[in-house]
């Protein structure tokens, strides 16, 4: 049975696994990730309904920033448009790339491409899920196949997918692209991206409740698919449908009036060396050992503060209309916020080690 979460039948089909999975504290969970006693993707925090001062910046960065999503998707759906062959399969990341492939499938509709669109697990140091793989390729040939995000940060998930897809590629004898599709290139580790600007896109502020009430992927403990919890508990403050719904006529307005996004090596390799250049001065900087606890990115800071036991968050403007979610997350957390007007992302969040630093 197809398993859409709370997305509309059609939009998504997660290749994921429902299943019950106790919520560890948060304290509790970073200590076992540092230690290196757990994978991060081997627990969960427990997710809990927005409330209306969050809800608030929320709808303000869609009535803000809304328009510019829809037109860095219409510019992307453009340039899928082109693709040779018939169907597009977009394979969007799940989660933070759920969102921005059903935005994705439904421009491509309205530009009369067939498109399917499903979302899949990949964890970083843990690799792509791979039955979910063979699930899209019983059904879909491999050149069809184009992998979504939201954004790249420091290019984890990235370098994860090209290890694994080559590996998967050999192993099977089928041909697909590892490379990204994203809205916003920050580190240069994509194929395809609107823009390297570090904006804050709204689904980014909510998890699940943005998300088709899914949670954060989880490693299975058997074959098959990876693991979700699916929080219908939240149902009454879903915005999953209404996020869609609210820019999907947005990003067809913006169709006729848009160029397909097209992203060139040079502008990789720029950013590349931007990224590296801002986690080496922030782990000097700031003593840090590992530098997965650097974390760049208004998108990327954001999960921080909402997932893991965060340090500090850097920001480039405190008064910036983009990062006062951050302000408030961080002052309910008691955690310091520094301005450093010359970084070259909007904003950063440092994660706290906790005594084993690895």
């Amino acid at each position: 049975m197809s398993f859409s979460g709370s997305y509309a039948l059609g939009d998504v089909e997660f290749l994921l696994r429902p299943m019950e999975l106790a919520p560890t504290p948060v304290e509790l969970k970073e200590r076992l990730i540092q230690s290196g006693a757990r994978h991060y993707a081997e627990m969960i925090s427990a997710e809990s309904a927005p409330d209306a001062v969050y809800l608030d910046l929320y709808e303000a960065a869609l009535t803000r920033n809304g328009p510019r999503l829809a037109r860095d998707v219409a510019a992307l759906a453009l340039a899928l448009a082109q693709r040779p062959g018939r169907e597009v399969v977009l394979a969007s990341l799940a989660r933070a790339g759920t969102p921005i492939g059903v935005l994705l499938r439904r421009a491509l509709c309205t530009l009369g491409r067939p498109v399917r669109h499903v979302s899949l697990s990949i964890v970083r140091g843990r690799g792509v899920d791979r039955a979910a793989l063979d699930a899209i390729l019983e059904r879909d040939d491999a050149a069809a196949v184009v992998f979504v995000d939201g954004w790249t940060g420091k290019g984890a998930i990235a370098d994860e997918l090209t290890a694994e897809v080559a590996e998967y590629n050999r192993l099977r004898g089928v041909t697909l692209n590892a490379e990204l599709t994203v809205v916003a290139d920050l580190g240069g580790f994509a194929g395809l991206a609107a823009t390297a600007d570090d904006y804050l896109i709204p689904s980014s502020i909510l998890g699940a409740v943005v998300s088709g009430l899914v949670s954060r992927t989880i490693l299975p403990r058997s074959a098959g698919f990876h693991g979700c919890v699916f929080y219908e508990s939240l149902a009454a403050h879903d915005r999953s449908r209404a996020f869609v719904e609210r820019l999907a006529p947005l990003v067809d307005a913006a169709l006729p009036h848009s160029r397909a996004a097209t992203w060139d090596p040079e502008s990789r390799r720029a950013l590349r060396t931007r990224s590296e250049g801002f986690v080496a001065w922030a782990l000097d900087r700031y003593g840090v050992g590992d530098r997965n606890r650097v974390k760049p990115g208004v998108g990327e800071a954001t999960r921080a503060l909402l997932r893991r036991v965060p340090e500090r968050v850097l920001v480039q403007d405190e008064c910036s209309a983009d990062v006062q979610h951050l302000r408030l997350l961080a002052a309910r957390l008691a955690v310091p916020v520094e301005r450093h007007p010359d970084m070259p992302y909007r904003a950063a969040t440092i994660i706290r080690s906790v005594g084993v630093d690895t």
